[in-house]
């Protein structure tokens, strides 16, 4: 056990927030193991995500809790979506009358914490700078199977993601082939199209349709019956939740919204299904793949970057390194500050390699 001295750092607490997906229990794992072996730290595991923190939620981890789970899916736990910092405008906590950051700070004095470490994407990691800025101390990790994340260049949970994704593609492919129809599959990515692309790309979809790039349904159905004229009876089109028309991206945000609801009935897969029927007459079907893209086991890599992030963070504990997030750049792992991805998202880049790589091998992205 490592000398609890050399630690700036003697108490922590851990939650996850925002949706599951493979990685957490490896990235607890990393982050508990490296703190209590190497530098004799208490743990507090916090349960349900902020919510835990605002109802005081919270057990001593030992080391028995945190053992055993580097590959189960889900999080030991728990989480919620909640966010302290949404509704702070005269709004208070109904079960308690106060306002819930108020409250969390409570919580945080009267746990004698030293710091808070919270896994989690976007909405996560921007509450950890936000708590970081009303005198918290805060490290936060990257998760999320949208790898949508400023300041890292990976984020666990999305190689475990693509995996299950292109699964299902390759799946698909042999329904599609038997019975010569369009199949439609929806992947999660409401803001940024990277599990889409990589899972696309990955399953050798033949249209990918993701968020940063509005589709003209005729450049889809051109390229569906020149396939359809060269002897391809079936296709396979990828399509991010987020992904949006032309002529949806000409409208504002309000517009957009009330479009969507009219039109995109249950949920946009199913509305380019029937868009592609109308436009070529193709018999089309559609999946959605909906959770099963955030459960199950991680991948081995997941395992690892997860794992890796974990002691980097048990590091940044150590040096008293507070208000970071960890983060991978290229081969490195450091860690940025937690103001550069709040509020922030990582959307696909126009000149992104992947992107030349899709069109490269006939891929249509639904604008040409």
């Amino acid at each position: 056990m490592g000398d609890r001295n050399k630690s700036v750092t003697k108490t922590i607490g851990i939650l996850t927030s925002g949706g599951d997906c493979p990685g957490l229990n490896a990235a607890i794992r990393g982050v508990c193991r490296a703190a209590y072996d190497r530098y004799n730290m208490s743990i507090i595991g916090i349960a349900n995500g902020y919510r835990g923190l605002i109802d005081g939620d919270a057990r001593l981890l030992k080391p028995e809790d945190f053992s055993g789970i580097l590959t189960r899916g889900g999080t030991i736990l728990g989480t919620s979506r909640e966010k302290p910092f949404k509704s702070r405008n005269g709004e208070y906590d109904a079960d308690v009358g106060k306002d819930k950051v108020e409250i969390i700070k409570e919580n945080y004095k009267k746990l004698n914490l030293d710091c808070l470490v919270v896994l989690g994407g976007n909405g996560t990691n921007t509450t950890g700078y936000l708590l970081s800025q009303e005198g918290l101390n805060v490290i936060g990790l990257p998760k999320t199977i949208d790898n949508d994340i400023v300041g890292t260049d990976m984020t666990f949970g999305f190689h475990s993601a693509v995996s299950i994704a292109t699964e299902a593609i390759d799946r698909l492919h042999s329904t599609a082939h038997s019975h010569n129809r369009v199949m439609v599959i929806e992947l999660m990515g409401h803001k940024a199209g990277w599990l889409a692309l990589y899972a696309g790309v990955a399953g050798g979809g033949d249209i990918i349709l993701i968020p940063e790039i509005p589709y003209d349904i005729d450049a889809i159905g051109r390229h569906l019956l020149k396939r359809a004229r060269d002897g391809k009876s079936f296709s396979i089109v990828v399509v991010a939740e987020g992904a949006q028309s032309v002529e949806e991206a000409k409208m504002d945000k309000k517009e957009r919204k009330k479009y969507r609801e009219k039109t995109a009935k249950p949920s946009i897969g199913y509305r380019v299904a029937r868009e592609i029927e109308a436009e070529t007459g193709m018999e089309t079907r559609v999946t959605v793949l909906g959770y099963l893209q955030r459960g199950g086991i991680p991948s081995a890599w997941d395992r690892v970057l997860a794992t890796t992030f974990g002691t980097a963070a048990a590091e940044l504990l150590a040096r008293g390194d507070y208000g970071k997030m960890v983060s991978l750049k290229g081969n490195e792992v450091g860690s940025v500050d937690l103001s550069e991805p709040a509020g922030r998202v990582k959307t696909v880049p126009s000149d992104h390699y992947m992107l030349d790589t899709a069109r490269s091998v006939g891929t249509c992205l639904g604008d040409e």
